[in-house]
């Protein structure tokens, strides 16, 4: 397996993201958007998810395909995101068809961004709007780092952020991962400076480093974002995808297994604290795969995408903790 060309989540045929955020208020939103609709699912793990339309979701609800899936920073104002891009599709004529009545389906997950500095004293929500900027800019390229839902990030020691990898399977199938990295617990070992997902990284990626040559690692619970702000201010949500055909439960499946890669690269993870949650789809553009595979090769995506999001990350007036970069300069 290696990395798809771009090493994005783009990688996977039919796919498209936009970032858009506000320096100002340090949050943003991201879309991805299908070039038709996708089968997906989703699984969550953290304790304190918000959510958008995550219920018909499951394998058992009747509705086959969405067309977009939002993730935005704002906390439960940031789930306002999914209606801007709603209204985008509702006017490109793209939506579940009920009689003459079009319905987009745009399920979403947040993070918790609301203390991170940035001014949140609007009058007016702002994220309908950046959920139509993010709608206008996707395409196959787009920016990691702070942008986007990741713009406002923090993990535990330094600045969060918005990263993607992808892996090409032996069967030419491509497996990807998007994701906005919040978390509670630590990207990087006690000394700032390598990643906890270096066991996975690809082709330097994040700074190529390696792992950790000490010890022990995992026991220390240091936080400077707890230290500054709330331990509430957190959360991980990503999106894996493939071009192999998979149904809704297997897509479940995949979401489930892809959760290992953020406890690959995140100590600790899945907490009370956090609202960890996985999208997986499918666009259904290859003959079915291995979906064992599939859900490995989307862990590991995970893990990478995870590191890069962190690494990335740039710094901007205002920071309550530093970025990778500037520990490690």
């Amino acid at each position: 397996m290696t990395p798809g060309p771009k090493n994005l989540i783009t990688d996977v045929a039919g796919l498209r993201v936009g970032n858009a955020q506000d320096d100002a208020l340090k949050s943003g939103a991201t879309v991805l958007l299908g070039d038709k609709p996708f089968t997906a699912s989703v699984h969550v793990m953290g304790g304190a998810p918000g959510t958008r339309e995550t219920d018909l979701l499951a394998p058992d609800k009747s509705v086959a395909a969405v067309d977009a899936l939002v993730l935005s920073g704002g906390s439960a104002y940031g789930l306002d995101a999914c209606s801007g891009v709603a209204d985008r599709l509702r006017v490109a004529g793209r939506g579940f068809r009920v009689g003459p009545a079009t319905i987009p389906l745009v399920p979403g997950a947040i993070l918790f961004d609301l203390l991170n500095g940035g001014a949140k004293d609007w009058a007016e929500n702002p994220y309908s709007a950046l959920g139509r900027a993010a709608f206008d800019a996707v395409g196959y390229d787009f920016a990691l780092g702070s942008v986007g839902a990741g713009t406002g990030a923090l993990s535990a020691m330094m600045k969060g952020g918005l990263g993607s990898a992808s892996l090409v399977l032996p069967d030419g199938s491509t497996v990807a991962a998007l994701v906005a990295a919040n978390p509670v617990g630590a990207v990087t070992t006690p000394s700032d400076r390598y990643f906890y997902a270096a066991p996975f990284e690809m082709n330097g990626e994040f700074g190529g480093l390696g792992p950790d040559p000490a010890s022990g690692l995992g026991l220390s619970r240091d936080s400077r974002k707890t230290k500054a702000l709330s331990p509430r201010e957190n959360t991980t949500i990503a999106i894996v995808a493939t071009d192999a055909a998979l149904t809704k439960a297997q897509c479940q499946r995949v979401a489930v297994t892809a959760h290992d890669g953020i406890g690959r690269a995140t100590v600790p993870a899945h907490t009370p604290f956090d609202g960890d949650l996985v999208f997986a789809l499918s666009t259904d553009a290859r003959p079915a795969g291995d979906v064992g595979l599939i859900g490995h090769a989307a862990s590991l995506c995970l893990a990478r995408a995870i590191g890069r999001a962190i690494f990335e990350a740039t710094p901007a007036t205002g920071d309550l903790l530093p970025c990778w970069r500037d520990l490690n300069a």
